[in-house]
């Protein structure tokens, strides 16, 4: 299938998008002004404006000697490009594919008009979704960007061009069509050339040595002899998928269907190249013209579209449609390989499993807390509770020694031990009660110290050995308390270093 374009031509960009927010301003003659070489220029006319024959180029005080009560405002740099970057934004509801032009949009719709049921009712729900929101634009659609651009500005034939009228709707549009420098314009007209057909027939060297490089490019990409590239303000990812909806939908129910529906077509390419996800995001683009935009991740790559669905299925109360979504797309922007040998499980000896179950559990919960709130510790060579575990990359990471399981340890370790102030009857006690964060806890159990040293290559004379005690308050909390160096010493502090289940 050859590639089609649409041109979409805002005829009144600037003025249109100044009407809009000053409604006072519809039924007032009016442009948009610019210094240039020491003149007010004209930049941009409102319709009614043009109907006085003022135009763009023309100096600001020939405009109001023809329209006395014209209203002249400043036109503010960079606006236009500003503007059509939001329209871009918005028409992707019709394309991924779009690039900016000077006045107007490109796009590629390959293989999209089907989802309107033809090209006339794609091209008219665009055009006429643009007017209704206040703009006057004009479009049409072509094998070339070329002859889609010049019919949506010259072209006084029906705007849907098929590849079989590609050349014979070319040929009555004027030179200017072309999209040519303003001085090759002037020399075709005053060459009697007035039409693009009378340039068709002569030689090709002919016309470079007497219009330049330039003329013959674009008379070339019009007629499809050349390819045009096209630089999108949209990059598509390697793996993007897209729903657009006749209606837009607002149901809880209506989006988990939509979303099932773009999973399955996202994984069926992803199991056929062996690959998985491992970061997706979904974004809707609702009426209002606002985005929502929801995102998942796996622990380990997945092209498993039911389990992808409970993900998203987590997220759906947080999708806000308004007045209704027009569009999903839905872009894997990390994927990786799939591994289909069984792995073994980090369980206990003797387990049976495979980590993909465990990985599923963890992406359920992850998406719903947070990832960054699960973590996973392997066993390290040291005694000293800082140094003793270290944070596991991936499910795949595999502990290199055994877990010291001589006594217990907290299933919650500060990072830092934090300070107490506690009471003991004998120097070598547990304490009787601590206080932490000014409230007081009264100790009712409590087991022998453990005395923990650090390694005597960690510079032992800044390192005082631990005694750590396991202690239980009246409320049933356990916590892991030490003291630091010998009680003899004068120097001896308490600290609050984890918590027991």
């Amino acid at each position: 299938m050859g590639r089609r374009y649409v041109s979409l031509w805002f005829r009144h960009l600037l003025t249109d998008w100044l009407t809009l927010r000053q409604p006072e301003l519809k039924d007032v003659p009016f442009v948009l002004v610019a210094p240039e070489k020491n003149r007010l220029i004209v930049k941009a006319a409102n319709h009614l404006t043009e109907s006085y024959g003022i135009s763009t180029g023309m100096a600001a005080a020939d405009a109001r000697a023809v329209v006395p009560d014209l209203k002249v405002l400043d036109a503010e740099p960079g606006k236009a490009e500003e503007i059509l970057k939001k329209a871009a934004a918005w028409c992707i509801r019709y394309s991924p594919l779009i690039a900016i032009d000077a006045d107007g949009l490109l796009l590629d719709i390959t293989g999209c008009t089907h989802l309107w049921g033809s090209e006339k009712d794609y091209l008219r729900s665009l055009i006429k979704t643009l007017i209704t929101k206040g703009y006057d634009v004009r479009g049409a659609m072509a094998d070339t960007v070329g002859l889609a651009w010049a019919v949506a500005r010259y072209g006084k034939q029906k705007p849907i061009i098929t590849t079989q009228e590609h050349q014979q709707a070319l040929l009555p549009l004027p030179p200017e069509s072309l999209r040519i420098e303003p001085e090759t314009v002037d020399l075709l007209y005053k060459l009697g050339f007035f039409t693009v057909g009378q340039l068709i027939g002569h030689e090709r060297s002919a016309l470079r040595r007497r219009f330049g490089n330039s003329f013959l490019l674009r008379l070339h990409q019009a007629l499809g002899n050349v390819d045009e590239p096209l630089q999108y303000i949209h990059p598509v990812e390697p793996y993007h998928v897209r729903l657009p909806f006749l209606e837009p939908i607002r149901t809880a129910e209506v989006i988990e269907k939509a979303i099932n529906t773009l999973l399955e077509m996202m994984c069926e390419r992803l199991n056929s190249e062996g690959n998985g996800l491992r970061k997706a995001v979904l974004k809707g683009y609702r009426v209002d013209g606002h985005l929502t935009e929801t995102v998942i991740g796996t622990n380990k790559p997945s092209n498993n579209p039911a389990h992808l669905l409970k993900l998203f299925a987590l997220k759906i109360p947080n999708i806000e449609p308004a007045l209704g979504i027009e569009l999903f797309t839905l872009d894997a922007f990390k994927v990786e390989e799939v591994e289909h040998k069984q792995e073994n499980l980090w369980l206990l000896e003797g387990s049976e499993g495979s980590t993909d179950a465990l990985a599923g559990l963890l992406d359920r919960v992850g998406n719903k807390i947070g990832a960054q709130n699960i973590h996973r510790y392997l066993p390290q060579a040291s005694y000293w509770p800082e140094r003793s575990i270290k944070p596991a990359l991936s499910l795949t990471d595999q502990p290199e020694m055994d877990w010291n399981n001589g006594r217990p340890r907290p299933s919650l370790l500060l990072k830092y031990p934090q300070r107490i102030e506690v009471m003991a009857l004998l120097p070598d006690d547990p304490p009787k009660h601590f206080v932490w964060k000014g409230q007081k806890h009264i100790i009712k159990k409590a087991d022998d110290a453990e005395r923990i040293e650090p390694e005597w290559w960690q510079h032992a004379d800044r390192h005082k050995h631990r005694d750590y005690y396991m202690i239980e308050d009246e409320k049933g909390c356990r916590y892991w308390v030490f003291r630091s160096g010998h009680h003899q010493g004068g120097d001896t502090q308490w600290y609050l270093h984890g918590f027991f289940a």
